[in-house]
């Protein structure tokens, strides 16, 4: 994000919080100006990005009202949002909390994955509560940002979201891990691998410490998408031996399409 802050024309001063290593890196690479500690970041911010695993947001939102000037914005990244924005609403008293989460991940992760055009072309969900949250000055200064960086924004409730990104982002990377995770045991399958192959297993190598919080924060609507998902595949099965599944691939290859830039 502060890279693409950068290569927009933002020409604030832009400070980090993390660890010792990281800030070093991010220094180096000229992604922030400054490395702080959250107690001396916070009172100097305009805007507060929380960039963090979902347990470490819902953390260290608590911790940051009493830090905050009147008028700022407090946004996060966190890839479920109805936790969040509970502890975002309940906790952010003096200025503002507004969910968010751009829907642009990668597999890798740390500052040396960092790309200034991750976020163009892609959805960015905010998720006010109510509409007056997003006519704030704090709220239109930052979706002007988000605009500029080449987001697509879509508003969602938190509960709507949940809903979406448990079959859009969270379904598929199970399906991937599980993929992966049967074919781990079988030998010799590195000789045939094609990019079929490849393609699917993308998302097995995420790292659980990021994955673990998420499918802990939304747990219920996941597990209707992996039941959803399971019906589907014993369908598949059921109708494997008939050979009567071309109904199946034609659903599935126009939906594919469609997700897919026209040419």
């Amino acid at each position: 994000f502060a890279l693409a802050l950068r290569k927009a024309g933002f020409a604030g001063r832009i400070l980090g919080v993390s660890s010792a290593p990281a800030l070093r890196s991010a220094l180096e690479r000229g992604v922030i100006d400054e490395g702080l500690p959250l107690e001396q970041a916070v009172p100097r911010a305009d805007l507060v990005y929380l960039a963090q695993p979902i347990r470490r947001i819902l953390e260290t939102l608590p911790a940051l009202d009493s830090l905050l000037r009147p008028g700022v914005l407090v946004t996060d990244a966190g890839s479920t949002k109805r936790r969040i924005v509970e502890a975002g609403r309940a906790s952010i008293r003096r200025a503002q909390f507004l969910g968010g989460h751009p829907m642009a991940g990668k597999e890798k992760r740390g500052v040396e994955q960092a790309a200034p055009d991750l976020f163009a072309g892609r959805p960015y969900v905010l998720t006010p509560v109510t509409p007056g949250e997003m006519e704030t000055p704090a709220a239109r200064d930052f979706t002007e940002w988000l605009s500029r960086i080449g987001a697509v924004l879509v508003r969602l409730t938190p509960e709507e979201h949940d809903r979406l990104v448990a079959l859009s982002s969270h379904l598929p990377q199970l399906a991937s891990t599980a993929l992966a995770a049967l074919l781990a045991g079988e030998g010799g399958l590195a000789k045939v691998a094609g990019p079929g192959l490849l393609d699917m297993t993308r998302l097995a190598m995420s790292a659980y410490d990021i994955w673990g919080d998420i499918l802990h924060t939304n747990a219920e609507e996941i597990d209707a998408a992996l039941a959803a998902y399971i019906t589907r595949l014993e369908q598949i099965r059921s109708r494997l031996p008939a050979g009567e599944l071309a109904s199946d691939f034609e659903t599935a290859a126009s939906f594919a399409r469609n997700l897919r830039p026209s040419d």
